[in-house]
């Protein structure tokens, strides 16, 4: 199953309380330790995972809370920190008044971002000692750990995307070009999710290629299976546009060609709000007359060629069946792919964060300002069932705690 999309509420585990004690030894200070810090909860990009559907049914994780301190000079064991498993292309937004705010945008594998930070441990009176008060009574109590409530929105990771209207031949020109075997028929809608694959033209020449579901007038409404789907296109530096130019279809080429035109330009990623990103219809774009073997009708692919050159984009003739025009079309491709200007962003790694009361969420950062107690390194490669893993922090140090980093 293919799952783009859910909401999770995650919670970082609370501090644990300092303890009051008083340890009677000679040459020992008197007063009790520390509570242990509440382990937080991060997002990782996993290679192994393409889907979300592990927390389609499970939307809700607590890290592992502090422990209390206890007798003996004994400062509470940190929480284990819980990791979440995502595919690479993963974008985390939070839910903040009726809108949501970027938190991080996972592109590379292994990349690794912290979304609630757990609870600072509360300090023992051991921590409040001093010249005129040797015996202190006073703790603190451990912090509580951040909850947030996230949304997760899978982007796949691909330089080339196929758009067009249903049946125009996406999926079997992706089957001819790669090893990709989505399904094929002869009726509307055949793609219900979006398909990857790896164009190899030799010479370490390669490309990844998506085809997502097909585009009808209104889409951006609503009607059809909607355009959610072109969100898996934002990445993409080139667009392929399939129009089939055979009478089969009972429509206009050169109309279907302004129909996907428009609505690309229609679409609005709503967790795109910083308008930072390109629009769909302003990327680099090749146009592809399909079907030309079962073209009864010359009229038909010369009038959407003349529409294509009043564009300005270039039209390419093939036959997805029969491969006519195939290997031009690829070279074409990646000549547009080569030369598009700067760096794609599914090949650089993008920290966003958003400010959130306690510090800054969506990076390996540690917070400011009261919260200014040094964290030792985290890990932990325990794996859990759901793509979850988990780590215990090891403080380094007797007094590791004492020093802002």
């Amino acid at each position: 199953m293919f799952v783009d999309e859910v909401d999770i509420h995650v919670t970082a585990g609370d501090g644990g309380h300092g303890c009051l004690s008083f340890r009677r030894e000679k040459s020992a200070p008197r007063g009790g330790p520390d509570g242990g810090d509440g382990g937080s909860v991060y997002l990782v990009a996993s290679p192994h995972l393409n889907t979300l559907v592990n927390y389609r049914f499970h939307p809700t994780y607590t890290a592992q809370r502090g422990a209390h301190g206890s007798g003996s000079t004994r400062t509470g064991r940190n929480g284990r920190d819980l990791q979440l498993e995502v595919p690479p292309g993963t974008v985390a937004f939070e839910h903040r008044d009726d809108a949501l705010v970027e938190l991080a945008d996972l592109v590379e594998p292994g990349q690794r971002v912290i979304v609630a930070r757990g609870g600072r441990g509360g300090r023992g009176n051991r921590r409040f000692v001093s010249a005129t008060n040797q015996a202190p009574r006073r703790t603190e109590p451990g912090r509580p750990g951040e909850q947030r409530q996230l949304r997760l929105q899978l982007k796949l990771l691909a330089d080339v995307g196929l758009v067009g209207f249903p049946n125009a031949g996406k999926s079997t020109l992706i089957a001819r070009i790669s090893a990709a075997r989505p399904k094929i028929a002869d009726y509307p809608f055949t793609t219900l999710s979006p398909n990857l694959g790896v164009v190899d033209l030799g010479d370490d020449r390669s490309f990844v290629v998506a085809d997502v579901p097909g585009l009808i007038a209104g889409a951006h409404a609503g009607h059809g299976l909607g355009d959610r789907f072109l969100a898996h296109l934002e990445r993409t530096r080139v667009l392929v546009h399939l129009v089939d130019v055979s009478s089969l279809s009972g429509r206009d080429p050169c109309e279907d060609y302004e129909v996907v035109r428009r609505e690309l330009a229609s679409f609005r990623d709503d967790g795109a709000g910083d308008g930072i990103r390109e629009r769909l219809s302003d990327k680099p774009q090749v146009v592809v007359a399909n079907k030309v073997d079962a073209l009864d009708e010359p009229d038909r692919l010369e009038r959407l060629r003349a529409l294509a050159r009043r564009r300005g984009v270039d039209l390419h003739a093939i036959s997805g069946v029969t491969g006519e025009g195939v290997a031009g079309l690829l070279e074409a491709v990646w000549a547009r792919f080569r030369d598009s200007d700067g760096e794609a962003a599914t090949r650089s790694p993008r920290y966003r964060a958003g400010r959130a009361p306690g510090g800054s969420v969506g990076r390996q950062t540690e917070p400011s300002g009261d919260d200014w107690r040094g964290r030792s390194p985290r890990g932990g490669t325990g794996l859990a069932p759901g793509g979850v893993a988990g780590g215990r922090a090891r403080p380094s140090g007797d007094d590791w705690r004492a020093k802002p980093e």
